[in-house]
């Protein structure tokens, strides 16, 4: 793989993405959600019985793969470097705000675009909502507004996330009654946990080496006009429009879509939450399991935050269903832009008092 530059890895990751995740479809997970983290999270959150909706309680091996494919890459090509220590608690409620408006949305970045790879033109609005809540995050960057630097942390920390990855594996396949499995509605629709493992590996360990993020890539082009990643991300969508096509799964239109409602204006708020909170982090869902395994202390903490917003979304009934968004999501949404908004403006301030102090 070193031969390859990372342009080519971007666009072969992109393509194993958009593969995979419709692959993932065909033998057996949710229609046009073959790869979703929001939804994956929603499913451990529901077998750890940190929530109690049985139809949503399930170990997705994917997850793990992701997780472990990246540790396994890289300590194979010595990038696993570990680092912590920026702003916890507020990355821990980023992420979790960030499941908030991916379960208003019904769908993670990946979704979005495997959604709207599927014909799913509910998704449009997504896409507008995602992309402008990047470019309100550029202008923040552009400010001088980052969260604390990280810095280096003892080994063993970085090492914590994947030994999760594997217990998570052990209970997948030991079935303790301690955790919970559907085997009714999407928790029953998965496929084969080898092949999902497997395909789990491969995506993890080649976003790894090419740093494929769906909100990275928007970002670094709204930001410099640098399209390396983008073109990841525009791989993943046209991989996974030709094979939906191929396969029979493509379905243009707006009504009858699979996990989706009309609800277009709140799904542009919800992704728009989303792009903010995911360039504050700097990744968007997949990019922080990814960032995780390979030993970014910060990036586990969000995971944290993602899983603890994944038993929420659920018990308090803040995900939309077909009929729309419920009104305690479009409450936390709401609530999730204010968070975002606050402390982007409180960064801001600290970042304008340490440049008078250096002057």
């Amino acid at each position: 793989m070193a031969r390859f530059k990372v342009p080519d890895l971007a666009i072969i990751t992109g393509a194993a993405l958009g593969l995979g995740a419709v692959t993932l479809t065909l033998l057996g997970n949710p229609a046009n959600s073959g790869i979703c983290i929001s939804c994956f999270m929603e499913n451990l959150a529901g077998a750890l019985q940190l929530q109690d909706n049985m139809r949503m309680s399930y170990i997705r091996p994917e997850l793990i793969g992701f997780l472990l494919g990246s540790f396994f890459m890289a300590k194979k090509s010595k990038r696993f470097h570990v680092t912590g220590g920026s702003s916890p608690i507020i990355r821990f409620f980023l992420g979790f705000f960030i499941i908030v408006g991916c379960a208003v949305f019904i769908g993670c970045p990946i979704k979005m675009i495997l959604r709207l790879a599927a014909g799913d033109l509910t998704a449009v609005a997504a896409v507008l909502g995602l992309v402008f809540g990047i470019w309100l995050g550029t202008k923040y960057i552009r400010a001088g507004v980052f969260l604390d630097r990280e810095k280096q942390m003892p080994t063993i920390n970085g090492y914590i996330f994947p030994a999760i990855g594997v217990l998570l594996l052990i209970f997948l396949v030991l079935k303790p009654g301690f955790i919970h499995q559907g085997e009714t509605g999407p928790a029953a629709q998965r496929a084969p946990l080898l092949i999902a493992l497997a395909i789990g590996l491969i995506i993890g360990g080649l976003a790894q080496r090419s740093g494929l993020c769906i909100t990275g890539g928007i970002r670094n082009f709204l930001l410099v006009r640098e399209t390396t990643l983008l073109y990841g991300v525009i791989t993943t969508f046209i991989t996974a429009m030709l094979l939906s096509m191929v396969s029979g799964q493509f379905n243009l239109g707006l009504e009858g879509q699979p996990a989706s409602h009309m609800g277009h204006g709140w799904t542009f708020l919800a992704m728009t939450l989303v792009g903010l909170a995911s360039v504050m982090i700097d990744g968007c869902p997949f990019r922080q399991v990814i960032k995780a395994g390979q030993g970014d202390i910060d990036a586990g903490i969000t995971c944290f935050g993602m899983l603890t917003g994944a038993a929420f979304v659920i018990t308090w009934l803040l995900r939309s269903t077909s009929a729309g968004p419920s009104f305690n999501g479009k409450i936390a949404v709401l609530v999730g832009l204010i968070f975002c908004v606050i402390v982007a403006l409180n960064y801001r301030k600290l970042t304008g008092k340490r440049g008078r102090s250096h002057t």
